[in-house]
């Protein structure tokens, strides 16, 4: 039987949910319905797993994200549990590379992954992303502006909100 640990705590875009398996954190939820897109994840990727409370993995998460948020820490090493093959997969990793302060387009995502014609996927890749901030989606732009900032993500003034803290000119990618 599969047990899956949960744990949430405030942080300056608000309350997260995270999610952590025995090999690492699967899971991360803005504000907003998270029980049923947890739930959703679950029954996806989890199916009869046992939900509980806790977990090392879920408090080393805070640990990061808040000193992330905090201005201390620019480069997530908690373990991670990413449920998500394929292309979407390779997206993701890719997408958890992007360093701090640095965005990318989905077009130039495509082009790295050797896939140049597939900016849409990389879009609906980072829509699905389970666990936004530390593989960092808000990183992640259209080759005209912002892009969008849905899905498991939050919105497009979460985006906005750690694109700023990260130092990125926003008024640069708004022309």
């Amino acid at each position: 039987m599969i047990t899956l640990n949960t744990h949430a705590f405030d942080s300056p875009v608000g309350r997260i949910t995270v999610m952590s398996s025995e090999k690492g954190l699967c899971f991360l939820d803005f504000p907003g319905p998270s029980d049923v897109r947890m739930h959703d994840f679950v029954r996806l990727h989890f199916k009869g797993a046992d939900i509980t409370t806790g977990g090392k993995v879920n408090k080393e998460a805070e640990r990061q994200l808040k000193a992330y948020f905090a201005g201390k820490l620019k480069k997530f090493t908690v373990r991670l549990d990413l449920k998500i093959g394929g292309f979407y997969g390779q997206t993701l990793k890719h997408v958890f590379k992007i360093p701090f302060g640095v965005t990318k387009s989905y077009g130039q995502i495509a082009a790295e992954l050797g896939n140049p014609l597939a900016s849409r996927a990389v879009g609906s890749a980072n829509r699905n992303n389970p666990i936004p901030i530390i593989i960092p989606c808000h990183r992640v732009l259209a080759a005209n502006g912002l892009g969008g900032y849905g899905g498991r993500c939050g919105n497009l003034a979460t985006k906005k909100k750690l694109l700023r803290h990260e130092g990125v000119d926003l008024a640069e990618i708004l022309k």
